[in-house]
């Protein structure tokens, strides 16, 4: 390791290392211990079913502790036999132990049965779960798990005890409970943070899902003649496919032409026909037989006001002090938190207020050796600026292609962004120090912060060219040669934004993505999963329509995706303080000049982080984890291993193989770069060798974390 000091920061560039596959069918989970409930009294709040509890007995030095994030796992059987699907639960769980390392078991009834990883952020000693909870006269009515953080959850408890409810722990799982049963689905409503939720009401019979706004923490689900399955992560349903009558082995095809088009499996879809996904801000309920019926909660109507002159700055006041507020909410834990810091705004200002609350604050960043693709010394320069210790994590070539197999793996269905990969390995060397990290998603997608955001501006002018002109500069358009000044121009202006504008991919165009897919139908494209979400958008502003878009696609289908289940893949909770009821209704409300201005993006945000980040951070230019993928792709690091992977994969029946390597073939990092469009072939071809193949054995650490941290 090596250490190099500043007056102000600490640095540190350091290596990592790997282990065993935690998913072994019959094999047990060394967390998991089974318990009778007549053997067994009830932990403090949580009361003994008729049936069987499945909690950890504490032993001297056990390795297995205490949580309060989890991934959850459940089963809403259709024939009251919920008792012979336990040993399915109690198999699959070990599949998302990184979750929650720190507990593990299983509950139910006759009805329902819950299994749940637990990884202690929050009342680390008790707040187990699931959590029983009734009224005096029905102290067994409801049963809960949940995977997230509730930030509110002390107000919350204020309000219901006033309300005449008493509470059994300090937790911030018992408020949704006691929440639900005061004010039922519309609880959702009341809470501040990011969650997947399950509640078994069984004097209704009901079960109640729920997923965040934004869709931080994901929700799937299968439905079958045994009943209905949900979980935190896909694989574990998948590992219960045989009991289920999930078939393991189908792939969606419609699902497969929305990812290579887009780059992501959008919501609901999942690569698997038979399992779907609980849509961000939403809730469901499910009846034992009965089918899941949605309702969404979460309506992002983008109420703008405008700002009369001379009231600017008391809208840049409104979003720091949300800003504030929400990082306030956000450090409230009883475990050590830390910050990912690229160097960019939306990170510096989050680290830059953690830092009020943790004088101690360490932060990390990633990078690569390669110049012109490396955050490293741009955020050590922040890091300097803010005051804070800052750990770096270089990541090699080699260390790249040998950490793929294992990301997709935890992904559970592929996300063509490489970026995800860096992720990784920060996310790891992070969990060495810290257990939960705040980070600056979401502020692009609030606040106006992408460059094509910009462009209904400049295209405004063909807003005013009629119909039949514009009809004949769409051809002009078309006709003019491949590169040459001006065609772009006249095709994007011509063009309607409902069919230009689909998220921050945009890798294949259609004739591109049919070579490679010859069976894909073309109402397959990507306008079958925009338009119903552009239809919410009439008559709001182009650059607010693109915005509302990017909630629904690019926002939970990549950068949640990649956030939640990577540094999850790591035991480390990550938390995202834009992405807050409070700090939406600010942001919701800007007028589009307050957006885009003065020749840049986020240009409201960027005047409230004035009394907030350093000067020289305030007009950086947004860089993310640049990976040198399209370089990698044409030279020795990946070349040959993109080869292997096409030629071993066994997805002939699914993609034109020989195109692709002629596509690869062809790749140049300047001339032809064909690297969007090759990673997000390569990406499914691994998840394909992984999940439908076999053939592909991902090697899976599992690591033992410390509890207190």
């Amino acid at each position: 390791m090596f250490t190099g000091v500043t007056p102000r920061t600490m640095f540190r560039i350091t290596g990592l290392g790997g282990g065993v596959s935690p998913c072994r069918p019959g094999v047990a989970d060394p967390c998991l211990t089974t318990v009778r409930a007549a053997s067994h009294p009830a932990r403090e709040f949580v009361r003994a079913p008729r049936e069987t509890i499945v909690l950890p007995v504490p032993l001297p030095h056990e390795r297995c502790s205490r949580k309060a994030m989890c991934g959850l796992l459940g089963i809403l059987t259709a024939r009251s036999d919920a008792a012979e699907l336990v040993p399915a639960i109690e198999r699959a769980l070990p599949c998302m132990r990184h979750r929650g390392p720190d507990e593990a078991g299983t509950w139910n009834d006759d009805d329902v049965v819950f299994g749940f990883n637990r990884l202690s952020i929050i009342d680390l000693e008790h707040s187990h779960q699931p959590l029983v909870w009734g009224p005096e006269d029905q102290p067994d009515r409801y049963a809960m798990t949940f995977n997230g953080e509730i930030y509110n959850y002390v107000e919350l408890r204020r309000e219901l005890t006033d309300a005449g409810y008493s509470f059994n722990t300090s937790g911030d799982g018992e408020p949704i409970v006691v929440g639900f049963h005061h004010w039922g689905a519309d609880v959702v409503k009341h809470l501040r943070g990011m969650f997947g939720i399950a509640i078994w009401d069984a004097v209704e019979k009901k079960l109640f899902l729920a997923r965040d706004p934004f869709g931080i923490k994901p929700l799937y689900y299968a439905t079958t003649d045994r009943g209905t399955a949900f979980a935190s992560e896909k694989k574990t349903i998948l590992e219960m496919a045989p009991e289920l009558g999930v078939d393991d082995k189908d792939v969606d095809k419609r699902a497969l032409v929305h990812y290579m088009d887009l780059q992501y499996v959008p919501e609901p879809e999942s690569l698997h026909t038979g399992i779907r996904r609980l849509e961000s801000g939403c809730t469901a309920t499910v009846t034992p037989g009965g089918e899941i019926e949605q309702k969404r909660y979460f309506h992002p109507n983008f109420p703008i006001r405008p700002v009369p002159k001379g009231g600017e700055q008391a809208v840049f006041d409104r979003i720091a002090e949300a800003l504030e507020d929400s990082v306030a909410q956000h450090m409230r834990a009883d475990v050590t938190v830390g910050s990912f810091l690229s160097g960019g705004i939306d990170s510096t200002a989050i680290a830059t207020l953690a830092k009020r609350h943790n004088p101690n604050l360490l932060t990390f960043t990633t990078g690569f050796e390669r110049k012109g693709f490396s955050e490293v010394d741009v955020a050590a320069e922040s890091a300097a600026a803010i005051g804070v210790e800052h750990i770096v994590k270089v990541v090699s070539p080699e260390e790249f292609a040998a950490a793929i197999p294992k990301i997709i793996w935890y992904l559970d269905d592929p996300v063509a962004d490489p970026a995800l990969v860096p992720l990784y390995f920060v996310a790891a060397e992070a969990r060495k120090h810290v257990k939960v990290v705040l980070s600056g998603e979401g502020a692009d997608e609030l606040f106006g912060g992408y460059t094509i955001y910009k462009e209904p501006l400049s295209l405004a002018p063909f807003d005013r060219v009629p119909g039949p002109l514009k009809t004949g500069l769409a051809k002009l358009g078309d006709a003019l040669p491949e590169g040459m000044r001006g065609k772009s121009l006249l095709q994007r202006g011509t063009t309607p934004l409902e069919d230009r504008y689909y998220g921050n991919a945009r890798s294949f165009n259609w004739e591109q993505l049919n070579a490679v897919l010859p069976w894909a139908k073309r109402e397959w494209d990507h306008r079958e999963v925009t338009a119903p979400i552009y239809a919410r958008s009439e008559g709001m502003d182009p650059v607010t329509r693109m915005q509302h878009l990017d909630l629904f696609t690019w926002l939970r289908g990549d950068i949640l995706v990649k956030a939640d289940k990577i540094t999850m893949a790591n035991s480390l909770e990550l938390r995202v303080p834009f992405l807050d009821r409070e700090v939406f209704k600010v942001a919701e409300t800007l007028p589009v000049d307050l957006r885009i201005a003065e020749g840049t993006t986020k240009y409201a945000l960027r005047k409230a982080m004035e009394q907030i980040v350093p000067a020289h951070v305030l007009n950086r230019r947004k860089l993310g984890f640049p990976v040198p993928i399209r370089h990698w792709l044409a030279g020795d690091e990946l070349r040959g291993w993109a080869e292997d992977v096409i030629r071993e994969s066994q997805t002939d029946a699914l993609i034109d193989k020989a195109q692709v390597l002629r596509m690869l073939e062809e790749h140049h990092p300047t001339e032809r770069d064909h690297s969007r469009r090759l990673w997000t072939i390569l990406a499914f071809m691994v998840w394909h060798g992984i999940f439908i193949e076999d053939r592909i054995k991902p090697d899976i650490e599992e690591r033992d974390y410390p509890v207190h941290l």
